[in-house]
């Protein structure tokens, strides 16, 4: 077997994982371009790529370690390390916002504003969450902030500003963690590290339009067998990125309908689609057969129609019109007929939809390969991406001791790294335990939740912020944060061992191992349960018997005779001691005002009187549903629950 040197550092190995085919890419940096080495391409044998996404992760994986076998058999390097992108067709878009209460006395700095953003980053993932049925891990591939906030002012940067409260408002894109982890493990399978990790629209742009040209409003569209992948520029960067769900296959699968031939004898007759030639074909029941070219040309029509209509629908949507220029990449790029349809639906002129191929010679070349082929946008762009450090994820960061996923262009930070890998906001920063708020004897009072435990956060060893930029072979150690528990308690709980009074919950007789909810009524009635006295029932009202006043200034009254006792004849009888009288329990109704209104309540059979809390149920109020304090008051002045009632009362509970 022949010897094979070790992959060096600047040698870039690209690998496209395509719908039919794989393509690898080979080559090195040179003079502010990329110098492309080598070429090799395999078809798949069998349909392993469903539109754009692995299906058969080992047939990938062995096509993968055929083209780089070819590679590393000529050139005589063993390719180790290996930069890949994922198809669009997966992606996700989610809009999020978070809200931070900061110092005034601090002006705001950019770990500030990396929270900030990392919050309103784990709030549109779980958006996402929401809209699935099963909870999913998302990879994050690229956000752009929207806008920011400063006490409900919009500003354009935070940093440096002073304030109470910041806001942001970010575009996330994700992909599914299930696209992700497939390229992983096909690249496994391979035998290959990935080593660098982008979007395939991306790294079409990064070889088809140059960084100098993206300050005018362009797009690329990379036709490819399963996804049509498109990107926007404007202002100097990339704004955007999208697809559409039609591509080359329904072209191919038009002419296997017309001509009654297999997938791959239409793909062969698709491709030799060409003017004035006919095309020769066997159709399933093994008849040769020529077809001319306005028979083809016509049997793909109709799905062409849609293909192009697709474009400049997703076209549109993302850049909010047609672009000044557009550039058509791609194998599906060179069909017959399909510039001019795109530039129609588009309402643009023909002259400003190309086909791209031109344009990669001002980011890569070659000494003996010809580049000018629009197949090549996404490999070479893989590979420019990489080479040329516009991905600046060309080399290896490990996290927890495995290598990290890597996505997005520009300076990357420890927070980019975590998200990207699936962990959130959440992780990084933990979150307080929630409270839980309820009334007692009529004032509100709230449990405090668990604080948080902080994350730990080392960036090869040291301590690190998580808005620490990320360097080529960085080692990051994380520790999730825990968050803490919500506050909880007990009815039994929240009263103390020692309470032993009668206590209500919601107007209803209080169990006391029953766990608090959030916005609970609870009132409590001193003494022991069941033993709260009655009022004693009083004797009807007699009147008292006394002497006449004399008028003022009158004489005094003479003084009367004196009376004669008369004899008795016997000593009357004593009278018996009055036997104790059981009180009377004294019935009557109390008419009171509840809320504005007469309410004539009937006497309660016990004789006890009422109470504040016995009148919750006429007030109206849902305290089932309660939003707030519950206010009380009888005759203007607040009170609690165990307020007793009198007759003629003005009650308010509200």
């Amino acid at each position: 077997m022949k010897d094979l040197r070790a992959q060096e550092q600047d040698l870039i190995f690209a690998l496209d994982i395509g719908t039919r085919s794989v393509v690898g890419v080979v080559g090195r940096p040179s003079g502010g371009r990329f110098k492309a080495l080598d070429i090799e391409m395999a078809e798949h044998g069998s349909r392993a790529m469903l539109d754009g996404q692995i299906d058969n992760i080992h047939q990938v994986g062995a096509l993968a370690r055929t083209v780089t076998d070819r590679l590393e058999e000529r050139l005589g390097v063993r390719l180790e390390r290996v930069c890949v992108a994922a198809a669009g067709r997966a992606l996700r878009t989610q809009s999020g916002s978070f809200t931070m209460d900061i110092s005034a006395e601090k002006t705001i700095s950019a770990e500030t504003i990396s929270r900030l953003e990392a919050g309103a980053l784990s709030a549109a993932e779980e958006a996402l969450q929401m809209e699935d049925e099963v909870r999913r891990q998302f990879f994050m591939v690229g956000y752009t902030v929207a806008q920011y906030r400063l006490d409900n002012y919009p500003l354009a940067s935070l940093l440096d500003h002073n304030g109470q409260k910041a806001e942001a408002d970010v575009v996330a894109t994700f992909l599914p963690g299930e696209v992700v982890e497939s390229l992983y493990a096909a690249m496994r399978t391979a035998g290959l590290q990935v080593s660098s990790l982008t979007l395939e629209p991306i790294a079409a742009m990064n070889a088809a339009i140059p960084v100098e040209l993206r300050l005018l409003n362009l797009a690329l569209v990379d036709i490819g067998a399963g996804t049509t992948d498109i990107a926007v520029c404007r202002d100097g960067s990339v704004t955007g990125y999208t697809m559409a769900t039609i591509a080359g296959d329904e072209i191919t699968e038009a002419i296997m309908r017309t001509f009654l031939v297999d997938f791959q004898t239409a793909e062969e007759m698709k491709r030799n689609l060409r003017p004035g030639e006919d095309v020769c074909y066997t159709d399933i029941l093994g008849l040769e057969n020529t077809a001319a070219f306005e028979e083809l040309y016509a049997a793909i029509q109709e799905p062409m129609g849609r293909l192009a209509e697709a474009i400049a629908v997703q076209v549109t949507e993302l850049n909010g019109g047609a672009p000044s220029a557009l550039f058509l990449a791609g194998g599906g790029s060179k069909l017959e007929g399909l510039r001019e349809k795109v530039a129609a639906s588009l309402g643009m002129d023909e002259r400003r939809v190309a086909i791209a191929g031109n344009n990669f010679a001002k980011s890569a070349f070659a000494d003996e390969m010809d580049l000018n082929n629009p197949e090549y946008a996404t490999p070479l762009g893989i590979a420019i991406s990489a080479g040329l450090g516009l991905l600046n994820d060309s080399y290896v960061i490990t996290l927890n001791g495995e290598t990290a996923k890597l996505f997005r262009s520009g300076t990357l930070t420890v927070r980019d790294i975590l998200l990207m890998n699936g962990y959130t906001y959440a992780d990084m920063l933990g979150r307080s335990g929630k409270n839980l708020g309820v009334t007692l004897n009529g004032r509100r009072m709230v449990l405090r939740g668990e604080p948080a435990a902080p994350a730990i956060l080392r960036v090869n060893g040291e301590e690190a912020a998580i808005n620490a930029v990320v360097h080529a072979g960085d080692s990051i150690r994380f520790q999730p944060a825990r968050s803490g528990r919500d506050a909880a308690k007990t009815l039994g709980e929240l009263l103390g061992k020692d309470f032993s009074g009668r206590v209500l919950l919601n107007n209803r007789e209080g169990d006391r191992k029953a766990p608090l909810r959030q916005g609970d009524v609870i009132l409590t009635l001193e003494g022991p349960a069941g033993l709260i006295p009655p009022l004693p029932e009083l004797p009807p009202e007699q009147p008292e018997k006394t002497a006449p006043q004399p008028e003022p200034d009158a004489p005094p009254p003479a003084p009367l005779p004196e009376e004669k006792a008369e004899p008795v004849s016997e000593e009357p009888p004593q009278p018996e001691p009055p036997k104790p009288v059981k009180p009377r329990i004294r019935k009557r109704e109390v008419e009171i005002l509840l809320n504005g209104k007469p309410v004539v309540l009937p006497p309660k059979e016990n004789g006890q009187p009422y109470y504040v809390m016995d009148l919750l149920e006429r007030s109206g109020v849902d305290f089932e549903k309660l939003e707030g304090p519950v206010r009380l008051a009888v005759n203007g002045t607040e009170c609690g629950f165990s307020q007793a009632v009198k007759d003629r009362d003005s009650i308010t509970i509200h």
